[in-house]
């Protein structure tokens, strides 16, 4: 409940997009820069989240945090200007970055906990709500629901739930790197002198997470282009293309846990590159709509671990508290959506499509690469 009520949150606000960029009347270049305004207030969230989760607990961050950023969400509807509303989605960045990096806090506890693989069908509950959230939202705006009555009602929805959610998971064991008896300034000191250090420490991590999300964000913004141009598909059944991969990418999370008790993440991972890869050729070399489709479902099924396996393995990062090895890798993750996009509309001006999205080939050996730094040590499990 904690992840599917963080992915319906802001996914409730992307119906909206079209009915804001007409109401202020905005450009395409001044919409981009106002849309990229979650992204930079993402980024300078930092050591925040790693702090708040050391110093509260991940259950109190999340549930604080989601009444936080449904309050913002809820507020969008009421901006009174473009200006008020990059305020706005710059702290639903902010706020949706603690909130992330302390629901995986919490999943990697009781994780740990039943000693059994779980991250993975969390991270897919984040994908069904944030299914739901965009349905709900598609659907009010069809029907002309006004957007502060519809935010306002999902914004209470939401809060319910995670309170709800909070309640039913109960304590979760303390992370035993953290030092309880040092004072608040300086555990805001040592976190931003530990935040360097997690940086490095989190980098090989971060690159295989950086994959997934790499892989996610090229088909959230490339999948409907590549079904028209490479298969002639119509564009007003484009959108089928991204279902595709979100419906591959679900099922490849809730079997996932299954897979990584029995082969362990790094065989998955490696696996999960290679079919990223093999979809990656399919996809560019696709002139039928069930070759692009096939290569969309491998990729959709290969990069569904990527991100819940790298967040279960920063948590473990040798010398590093819980909760910066999961804000390093959760910020790394986010400094490529502002880049991935950007690469392949310049790689695809220069040459063509089919070549950029060729980057998912590169991207599969990449994490068939970097696979083994998903395997590390176990953590020493706390008392409950």
């Amino acid at each position: 409940m904690m992840f599917a009520t963080n992915g319906a949150l802001f996914a409730s606000v992307l119906p909206w997009y079209p009915t804001i960029k007409t109401q202020w009347q905005l450009s395409d270049l001044v919409f981009g820069l106002l849309v990229a305004a979650v992204a930079v207030g993402s980024l300078a969230s930092t050591v925040l989240p790693s702090w708040a989760v050391g110093r509260f607990g991940p259950r109190a961050v999340v549930l604080v945090g989601t009444v936080v950023l449904a309050a913002v969400i809820a507020g969008i509807g009421w901006a009174p200007s473009a200006v008020v509303l990059a305020v706005a989605l710059m702290a639903v960045g902010l706020v949706d970055a603690v909130v992330d990096v302390a629901q995986n806090v919490a999943g990697v506890r009781v994780q740990e906990r039943l000693s059994r693989s779980i991250l993975s069908s969390m991270h897919a509950f984040w994908s069904l709500g944030a299914v739901a959230g965009a349905a709900g939202g598609t659907l009010a705006a069809a029907n002309g629901v006004d957007i502060r009555l519809h935010l306002g009602l999902v914004a209470v929805a939401m809060v319910i739930l995670v309170a709800v959610g909070t309640w039913l998971t109960g304590p979760v064991p303390a992370d035993p790197a953290h030092n309880a008896s040092g004072d608040a300034a300086g555990e805001r000191r040592g976190a931003g002198r530990r935040a360097g250090t997690a940086m490095w420490l989190a980098l090989p991590v971060a690159l295989v997470a950086l994959s997934g999300t790499t892989v996610e964000d090229m088909a959230n913004n490339w999948s409907a282009l590549a079904a028209v141009e490479f298969a002639g598909i119509d564009v007003s059944a484009a959108g089928a293309a991204f279902t595709v991969v979100l419906a591959a990418q679900c099922l490849g999370r809730f079997t996932g846990d299954r897979l990584i008790d029995r082969f362990g993440r790094v065989r998955v991972a490696r696996a999960g590159g290679v079919l990223i890869s093999l979809g990656g050729l399919l996809i560019v070399t696709a002139t039928s709509t069930a070759q692009l489709y096939a290569g969309l479902v491998l990729v959709g099924f290969g990069c569904a671990t990527l991100v819940p396996s790298a967040f279960a393995a920063a948590a473990r990062i040798p010398g590093v508290s819980e909760g910066a090895g999961v804000t390093a890798v959760s910020w790394l993750m986010r400094v490529s959506f502002l880049a991935t996009s950007p690469l392949v509309g310049a790689v695809s001006e220069a040459t063509n499509l089919r070549w950029a999205l060729g980057l998912l080939i590169l991207v599969g050996g990449v994490v068939a690469a970097f696979a083994p730094a998903l395997r590390g040590p176990s953590r020493a499990r706390a008392g409950t």
